[in-house]
């Protein structure tokens, strides 16, 4: 949401107030940078995903020579120092980044993380043997009422997305929902008339 080429027009503080207004968030909580591969100027669900209300699972990149590695340890070092709704500190659970996938020379944005919760299920992007288990095992523990499986995503993957990214969830209709109220006026587009 910050990045000039998506809202050049907004201030965070503009779009922290819309986030509050529409979308009725209290507590705003901001990453850095976004994993290799990902053409979307870092999407949250690459980096870190709410397990619970107070529980965030997060990538990690455990070679330093990877170029993965800062991001994520600055990104972990941020969550680390946030508090969740009610005001406690954030419990943070580590996901590790599976080896890189490459496409055509193309780094691909590989995370455990894009996973996708369902009934009775988590979908887990799979990528590499030696990593995957534990992988599943960590979201195991995140999610005993679930099953987790692991489903290999190697040529899904070359789309820039996984699981979380396909699925495009839709939230429960809430009566409390804002989306009545007046919409923001958009910046003139330069174009005169109707």
């Amino acid at each position: 949401l910050l990045n000039p080429n998506r809202n050049p027009h907004l201030s965070r503080k503009e779009i922290e107030e819309y986030l509050r207004e529409y979308l009725g968030a209290r507590n705003i909580l901001w990453l850095g940078e976004g994993i290799a591969g990902d053409d979307t100027d870092g999407h949250v669900d690459d980096l870190a995903r709410f397990a619970n209300p107070s529980t965030v699972v997060t990538a990690v990149e455990e070679d330093p020579s990877d170029e993965n590695y800062g991001a994520l340890k600055d990104n972990l070092r941020r969550l680390k120092s946030m508090n969740d709704e009610a005001g406690s500190p954030l419990e943070i659970v580590t996901l590790p980044m599976p080896p890189a996938v490459y496409y055509e020379g193309q780094r691909m944005p590989a995370s455990y993380v894009n996973f996708y919760i369902a009934n009775g299920i988590v979908l887990m992007p799979a990528y590499h043997p030696v990593t995957d288990p534990i992988a599943i095992a960590t979201l195991e523990r995140l999610f005993p009422t679930r099953r987790v499986v692991g489903l290999d995503c190697n040529d899904l993957v070359w789309g820039l997305g996984a699981f979380h990214c396909v699925t495009q969830q839709q939230p429960a209709w809430s009566s409390g929902s804002s989306l009545h109220r007046k919409q923001p006026e958009k910046p003139n587009s330069g174009r005169q008339g109707a």
